[in-house]
């Protein structure tokens, strides 16, 4: 039975990279901070740190000797990096590599074909390869919109300017999980190495709508003033693949990305989860609620 105890993370001081640390670190991992040169970022006394440059094969595999798992959480428009990352991966002898996905349903065929995840595709494919030659294993984490964030963010609405945009009406259900909890969903695939071996792993804690949402808007910010704007995914896809024959652009990815949250049969509402497995509870509508009302901007 083949047991992780010593962890490299990549993208540890990211949105998600920062509760992903934290959960791995509570969880007692030994757990290295891959780092790029010149970073004066502080860490803790207990973590090990190791300065990498992501052009260099040999730097990432000096760095990850030793290490049973790499975890990466580098940020989107960095995801390219992780084909050295896997390489050396290989070179180290890693067990075990989880890229940077969390996301909704990459292994959805419609979805995976949306502009908005060809990078994501392609590390995919270069983890099967490097699986099938050597003795690295892979899993995927999808837990759909990070709750939490998307509300912080505005992700899901204009709070400040009472604006929502409400995608085919707005009452489809898309898969949703909080920072802290994607980081628990990594920690259960680390220890159940078996049974995550080498496929995606589902998880949520739950199911919402922007409907949902924007009532629960309404009744702690009060429903006078509120702009709907109700749009069509069809369309909002057929502009985005059009826009993308001359250039991949950040509205190529917004619009593409929308259509796999929301869009029906682009896998953002899973329908089989991993929850159990990984130690994932559901929330109670309450729950919910109150994460979401925690996190709208002030």
């Amino acid at each position: 039975m083949t047991t992780i105890t010593k962890v490299a993370i990549a993208g540890a001081k990211g949105d998600l990279g920062g509760p992903v640390f934290e959960q791995l670190l509570n969880a007692g991992f030994q757990v290295t901070v891959l780092t790029r040169k010149g970073s004066n970022h502080t860490w803790p006394s207990n973590v090990t740190v190791k300065e990498i440059d992501y052009n260099s094969i040999d730097s990432l595999t000096e760095a990850l000797q030793g290490q049973d798992a790499v975890v990466s959480t580098i940020t989107t428009e960095s995801i390219s990096a992780q084909n050295n990352l896997i390489d050396a991966a290989v070179k180290a002898g890693v067990k075990r590599f989880i890229p940077s996905e969390f996301g909704s349903d990459t292994f959805n065929e419609k979805a995976a074909k949306l502009p908005c995840y060809t990078p994501k595709i392609q590390i995919q494919e270069a983890l099967k390869k490097a699986a099938a030659e050597s003795s690295l294993t892979w899993t995927v984490v999808m837990n759909g919109a990070f709750l939490d964030w998307c509300i912080r963010v505005g992700f899901f609405a204009d709070v400040k300017n009472r604006t929502i945009e409400l995608p085919d009406g707005g009452n489809n259900l898309t898969s949703s999980t909080s920072l802290p909890t994607v980081g628990k969903a990594v920690v259960g695939v680390l220890r159940n190495f078996e049974q995550t071996k080498n496929r995606p792993v589902y998880v949520q804690e739950t199911a919402i709508s922007l409907k949902q949402i924007e009532d629960i808007f309404k009744k702690h910010l009060g429903p006078e003033g509120w702009k709907e704007n109700i749009t069509s995914l069809d369309e909002i896809l057929e502009k985005a693949l059009e826009e993308n024959k001359k250039a991949f652009s950040l509205n190529v990815f917004l619009s593409t990305l929308k259509v796999a949250i929301w869009g029906k049969e682009y896998g953002g509402h899973f329908q089989k989860l991993d929850n159990e497995l990984l130690g994932i509870k559901q929330l109670s509508p309450a729950e919910v609620e109150a994460i979401i009302v925690k996190n709208i901007p002030k």
